[in-house]
Order: structure tokens, then sequence, then C-alpha cells
């Protein structure tokens, strides 16, 4: 009988320390006008993200909120997808998303900067793990939208390491050197 405990006990303790952090962005109530009255429905938005440079998104509609956000919680961590980050903080280049009508910018900025983003997108950046930001959201304010045209800028980001692997160089010979133009002209 001890024996089962143990067995069933880290399962459990895996089960309540979850990996992924996840935060509500929106709630939506909608109605459905029937022959009785009105029908309630809700429909949710969900960031997830394991703040170590990886976010996905989902939505999710049903009667209840709990179930709605489950909905979307989970289809959010079915459609991950991994950022390489900057020194594990930032980008590591400026970037710009679009999706419809939204548009973002998205800077890398100084250690100590913080994330300065407005609604959607900063719920973004805190579950990619991402501490020194500075994003500007023109266009669309609907957060579905925000949120896509985030994750698109997010997507074209390169890392120095996917880009020295795509050319075939090293990843020192892509990063700027920022020694070598000063030692030419004192030589000169």
């Amino acid at each position: 009988m001890a024996e089962r405990e143990n067995r069933r006990g880290p399962r459990r303790d895996r089960e309540e320390t979850p990996e992924f952090a996840d935060r509500l962005v929106a709630i939506n109530r909608v109605s459905k006008t029937v022959k009785g009255g009105k029908r309630f429905g809700f429909a949710a938005l969900v960031v997830v993200g394991d703040q170590k440079g990886r976010v996905g998104f989902g939505k999710g509609k049903a009667k209840e909120v709990p179930e709605a956000i489950r909905k979307a919680t989970e289809q959010a961590k079915r459609q991950m997808i991994r950022v390489a980050l900057k020194e594990g903080r930032t980008l590591h280049h400026d970037m710009e998303g679009r999706h419809g009508a939204g548009k973002v910018v998205m800077r890398t900025a100084p250690q100590g900067t913080g994330i300065i983003a407005g609604g959607p997108m900063r719920a973004v950046f805190e579950m990619l793990g991402i501490q020194d930001v500075v994003a500007k959201s023109t266009g669309s304010q609907n957060p579905y939208n925000m949120i896509r045209a985030t994750l698109d800028g997010l997507r074209k980001e390169a890392s120095p390491r996917s880009v020295a692997q795509r050319r075939g160089k090293k990843v020192a010979e892509i990063l700027r050197k920022d020694d070598a133009p000063v030692a030419e002209t004192a030589e000169a």
C-alpha cells in the first residue's frame, strides 16, 4: 500500500507544479438571441509561456468562463513557438510584426529598462521571459490582432547562431567587431 502512495505522489507533484505560466488577456461575453431570450457564452484569450523563450496563445469559447479559459490554455500549449533571447533578457535585434491592421514595433533595450509595452504585448513578453524591451503597437487595438502581430514579429527574429549556421560561418564572424576598426586606425 505504501508503494502505491509513493508511485502516485510524484505524479501529483508534476501536475501541481506546471512548467508553463499563463496569463488571461481578454474575456468577451457574447450573446445569442433565441426564441426564449438570450443565451450567453464566453470567449477567452490566453497567453502561455515557460519564461525561458517559449510562448503561445490560444482562444477558447464555452458557456462558462473557467471552461473557456481551460480550452484557450490547451490550445496555447499546442501552438507554442521558440524565440532566441539575447543574454536571456532581451531581443537580438529590432523588428516589426503585422497581422491584418495590427502593426507592432519591438526594439531591443539595455539592461534595467524593463518591459515598456502595452496590454496584450506585455503579456506575451512576460510569458516569454523577456526583461528588457521597448514596444509600440500602431493600428489595430484588438487584442487578438496585437498578439498575432507580436508573434509574427518574434518569428522573424534571427539569432547570431542561426544566421551563422545558415551562412556556413562561425558566430564570431557574424557578430560586429568593435575592436577591429580601432586597431586599424591606430596602426595607420
